[in-house]
């Protein structure tokens, strides 16, 4: 009886502190300033409608540019073009034929206009290096979460990670 009551203690305590520990340091924890995430995502779409994909280029994360690149790569070995996935990186960071000829294609299917003009926005989740950003389009019932990224010092639009966007 006095071995259970001892554990009883032991696990009681135990309980405390580890609450006690992740409590401390999420009170210590100074609120994030949404700003930089919103603009971030903002200018990607702002570039989009620009047609300035050398900016939009920057302002995507590194899992969706290696994605595109990748996708992009493959149709075109398929057409029988030998450039590597490091040459096509490079044409994208150019705004080069490449680059012109994706995005055209993607925004025939896709008008960042709507995401601007159309969509009320509200953060969502913060971490230290990812965020969310809620999405409602003024004509759905559901919303999308946009995930962001902090990287190479900026936040970053994860196209990829947040819609898993077929090239």
């Amino acid at each position: 009886m006095i071995m259970l009551r001892n554990v009883c203690y032991v696990l009681a305590v135990l309980v405390i502190f580890l609450f006690w520990c992740g409590a401390a340091p999420a009170a210590k924890r100074a609120p994030v300033d949404p700003s930089p995430i919103l603009e971030g995502a903002e200018s990607v779409f702002q570039n989009m409608a620009r047609g300035d994909y050398r900016a939009l280029w920057k302002g995507l994360s590194a899992r969706t540019r290696s994605a595109i690149v990748k996708s992009v790569h493959r149709a075109l070995a398929k057409e029988g073009n030998r450039l590597d996935e490091e040459q096509i990186a490079e044409d994208f960071a150019n705004g080069g034929t490449i680059a012109i000829e994706y995005w055209q294609g993607y925004l025939s299917r896709f008008d960042p206009k709507s995401v601007l003009e159309e969509c009320r926005w509200a953060m969502g989740d913060v971490e230290k290096d990812k965020a969310t950003i809620i999405l409602r389009h003024h004509k759905s019932e559901h919303d999308a979460l946009l995930q962001m990224f902090f990287e190479e010092g900026g936040w970053k639009v994860g196209l990829d990670e947040s819609f898993r966007t077929r090239q």
